[in-house]
């Protein structure tokens, strides 16, 4: 499968409107002033995007009305806007905090992006009780999950993209199969009454039935052409081989002693995968993934894929190209256990900020005044309370008029999130991900591989990435 940054890294390479890459370009950003004089007594903060959602052509207007409607509503920030592209912030973000250049906050940013930098981002703890911060609004747990130890509290809660089976519904009637189910722990009902667990085995036979050759011929029949496939019945959208496996359950490569590990139920689907693109032909493998059929990438959006597991923030950034109906359904379960993995987004300042007060200002701003505006820009469900009736009908009414979309499928999923989380901290976390891109390169684009022995090499590899650390 194509193994794109998991967007956080999301969305589409082509679609992004503000690439900036090599040290020359560094400070490139889309800087905006709102129509302020300019005064050097304003102070600037810095706001980089791209280590998240934002970097997508959609989304770059309205986080610069943001940006516009905060500088001119008051005269001590200038808030700058830097929007890089998603596969380079990593590299530019580390090498503006190396050479004492860092911008002040980043986000949104989810789990992958803050293990990417550990240690680097300031404790929240000491301005929230200064400012008498109102976290009422907030589900304590969230604010629990960026509380880390000896760390602090490195953020706090601003938006959560739940997981959800997209289902394409009109490739599901021109088979004539009735549609997965939208209610976790409700059984798959085939067309002549028949019930089955809606687990991978189910999900696999539909997704055989749903793949289809340039004659018609299903994955199933004798007469099926995997040189000629049209259609396709099941894909991981914009998903490295981390999230992948968590289908089958949540897990790391690191042990409770930092080493190096391959979790069985990994292991086990990552062999599942390896089938479904070489042997089933079900799923896209690499050269198909990235051709013009399948959108070089945004599968679902390309109207070829049958069912795509991804996240909410999909219905918002991608989805722009789809033609036809869809719907939600539950993630299937693998050995009796469900697992939608979860993104959690939210703002977090560097440790190194000269303006921490300021910069604090802007965070609560983001979070608070503009996070209405911003969650429903990224695709997110808010995390505030108050703003979390009606999130759906905006977005239906934004994103996908006329259409029927049961949302409750994606709220119910976050009942079955990931712990731990697929983007988790791993030693050494730049080359470690390095190492399990090399990895999944040979995994999406060469047939024959002995996937067990590949699976040995990687964890001998990530083991040499961790001692390094």
């Amino acid at each position: 499968m194509r193994t794109t940054p998991s967007l956080r890294g999301r969305g589409i390479a082509a679609a992004r409107a503000v690439a900036i890459g090599g040290a020359a370009a560094l400070l490139a950003s889309a800087c905006l002033d709102g129509g302020s004089s300019g005064a050097t007594d304003r102070v600037e903060i810095r706001w980089f995007v791209g280590m998240g959602a934002g970097s997508d052509a959609p989304t770059i207007p309205a986080q610069e009305k943001i940006v516009e409607e905060f500088n001119a509503s008051q005269d001590d920030i200038e808030l700058v806007l830097e929007i890089v592209d998603a596969d380079q912030a990593p590299n530019i973000l580390s090498t503006q905090i190396a050479t004492g250049d860092g911008p002040d906050i980043v986000g949104p940013m989810g789990i992958r992006g803050r293990s990417t930098f550990p240690g680097a981002w300031l404790d929240l703890t000491p301005y929230i009780e200064e400012n008498d911060y109102d976290l009422t609004d907030f589900d304590p747990a969230l604010v629990d999950f960026y509380r880390i130890e000896e760390e602090g509290q490195i953020g706090l809660p601003f938006a959560v993209f739940p997981s959800f089976m997209y289902v394409n519904l009109d490739l599901f009637d021109e088979a004539g199969l009735p549609y997965p189910p939208q209610e976790y722990g409700a059984p798959y009902v085939d067309a002549d009454g028949t019930e089955r667990p809606w687990d991978i085995e189910t999900m696999t036979d539909l997704a055989k039935r749903l793949t289809v050759d340039a004659d018609g011929n299903d994955a199933t029949s004798p007469d099926f052409d995997p040189a000629n496939i049209v259609q396709f019945g099941f894909g991981n959208v914009f998903a490295d081989i981390r999230a992948q496996s968590t289908l089958f359950g949540s897990g790391s490569f690191v042990d409770a002693e930092g080493n190096a590990q391959i979790p069985e139920h990994w292991a086990e689907a990552q062999q599942w995968y390896y089938d479904g693109m070489w042997t089933a032909h079900f799923i896209p493998n690499g050269p198909y993934g990235d051709s013009d059929m399948l959108n070089a990438g945004s599968w679902f959006e390309s109207g070829n894929l049958a069912m795509g597991n991804t996240h909410l923030w999909y219905a918002t950034c991608c989805m722009a190209g789809f033609e036809g109906t869809w719907d939600t359904a539950a993630v299937p379960s693998y050995d009796g256990t469900t697992t939608a993995k979860l993104h959690a987004d939210t703002f977090s300042i560097l440790g190194d900020t000269e303006h921490p007060d300021e910069a604090f200002q802007v965070l609560t701003h983001l979070i608070g005044d503009a996070a209405e505006e911003l969650t429903t820009t990224y695709g997110g469900m808010p995390a505030r309370i108050s703003l979390q009736d009606g999130y759906f009908d905006r977005v239906g009414a934004a994103n996908f008029e006329g259409q029927d979309i049961n949302w409750d499928t994606a709220v119910d999923g976050m009942s079955y999130v990931d712990n731990p989380s697929h983007e988790g901290g791993m030693p050494n976390f730049l080359e470690a991900e390095a190492v399990i891109a090399e990895y999944a390169t040979r995994f999406a684009q060469e047939e024959g591989l002995d996937i067990p022995a590949e699976l040995e090499a990687l964890k001998a590899d990530l083991q040499v990435v961790f001692d390094a650390a």
